[in-house]
């Protein structure tokens, strides 16, 4: 273990866990490895309710581990949520945390594309979509340009695909 982080190999990945929002999520090379700077999103979001009643859906697009929905949801106690991930692998863990962590009859992991193959209307809608410049992957420490899923990472040339995509859906 030693020697495979000395060579980059991410904690997480060797541990197979990181808590996030005082949860500890299942983590694989398939799903970005849940940031302490990601929270202030949960944070964000958990104040912007503050003086009226929280969402009663939540929509994630781009789930990953599932780990902002599934902190939403611990916020939010009468709320559903429903996480989307184009990745069959990251869908897995997604849903695996959800049972871990208690969530499974209230947390619904989905695979597809952005908001492909989503109907109905939520309440709230977040997502943390890939925004690195391509060119700039390279740049990124080994840890993360050499471990983490590189369709999480890579945001097109300019790092707003993903925006294009999300905001006309």
């Amino acid at each position: 273990l030693l020697s495979a982080r000395c060579e980059g190999t991410p904690l997480a990945h060797l541990t197979g866990q990181r808590e996030f929002w005082s949860m500890n999520f299942h983590v694989t090379p398939a799903t970005l490895i849940p940031r302490p700077d990601t929270e202030t999103l949960v944070e964000l979001v958990e104040s912007s309710f503050k003086d009226r009643p929280g969402p009663g859906t939540v929509l994630d697009l781009g789930t990953g581990s599932g780990c902002i929905l599934l902190a939403l949801l611990s916020v939010f106690e009468n709320a559903d949520g429903v996480g989307l991930d184009m990745s069959k692998d990251a869908c897995r863990i997604a849903a695996a945390n959800a049972r871990a962590l208690g969530f499974e009859k209230r947390a619904r992991i989905i695979e597809g594309s952005w908001a492909d193959g989503i109907d109905g209307t939520f309440d709230l809608i977040v997502s943390n979509p890939p925004y690195i410049p391509s060119a700039d992957i390279e740049t990124l420490d080994l840890d993360v340009r050499g471990y983490e899923p590189l369709g999480a990472l890579d945001g097109g040339v300019d790092g707003l695909d993903a925006y294009r995509a999300l905001i006309p859906a």
